[in-house]
């Protein structure tokens, strides 16, 4: 019998242990020292500095010496900004995105599946002096966002049995679903109409719209969000908002689907 992958690599479990505690930097909401990464990933306090020191040195981390906490090198962001820079969809997808942009007036966010999440690879801010705290690279829940839930509602019931089966579903606002029936109908409901809402699910004061891109045999790829402050949100949403995401959404579908690097399924 063939042993798994990761125990044919030398070395997996010590780079999986060097990506975990980078990882943790990464999610933390506040700055993180040595005895928080000590805590949260359950590694030895020496095990720990050997791969923060490592991380430093390679300039994928770097200390504040004052507070002693840790934060992201620019060796990793310089990584980071050519990967979105270079990204083959990000770029057949930008200036349909800058149209829908300029068309809606909000702020549109182009995201990949990734798991159990959708990360955010392209963020083109609404011209609005109100602006949104999310980034290129944030990782989001599939059921609390536009993006997500657009994406589970193009496939196909053999690939989204097993997605749903355990998906976690964390309660952000008042307004998350977070009971699997309710999201099993929300997903019957977005694949009637063609396109998902996210209604001050994920974040308070914030509603979005979405849609999904299609690569090769209708296989979903990515999927776009339209994201609108609710106060200001207009009459007719469904003109103003969905029906330009759904021709953006389209032309993108139609410029990636001969491509085959474009169309596989996992883009991360």
């Amino acid at each position: 019998m063939v042993a798994p992958v990761q125990a044919q690599v030398a070395g997996t479990a010590s780079f999986s242990k060097f990506m975990h505690v980078l990882q943790l930097v990464a999610d933390a909401e506040e700055p993180v020292n040595v005895g928080a990464l000590m805590r949260a990933s359950g590694y030895p306090r020496p095990t720990v500095h050997r791969i923060v020191a490592a991380l430093i040195a390679e300039r994928l981390l770097v200390e504040n010496p004052q507070g002693a906490t840790l934060a992201l090198g620019p060796r990793l962001i310089q990584l980071a900004s050519r990967s979105w820079g270079r990204s083959e969809l990000r770029l057949a997808a930008v200036d349909e995105l800058k149209r829908l942009r300029d068309l809606t007036g909000e702020t549109v966010h182009l995201a990949v599946p990734n798991g159990t999440n959708m990360v955010y690879i392209e963020k083109l801010e609404s011209p609005s002096a109100v602006r949104m705290t999310s980034r290129i690279g944030t990782s989001v829940s599939l059921h609390a966002t536009a993006v997500g839930k657009a994406y589970m509602a193009a496939l196909d019931d053999d690939a989204l049995k097993p997605l749903l089966k355990g998906l976690p579903m964390p309660r952000y606002t008042a307004n998350t679903t977070a009971d699997i029936g309710a999201l099993r109908e929300e997903i019957a409901q977005t694949r009637a109409r063609g396109w998902s809402v996210d209604n001050e699910e994920n974040e308070p004061g914030i509603f979005c719209f979405g849609a999904v891109i299609r690569g090769h045999a209708g296989t979903p790829v990515a999927a776009i969000s339209v994201s609108t402050l609710v106060f200001r949100q207009k009459e007719d949403p469904e003109q103003a908002y969905v029906a330009p995401l759904l021709a953006c959404c389209r032309a993108i579908s139609e410029r990636i689907a001969q491509t085959p690097a474009l169309s596989m399924a996992d883009i991360l």
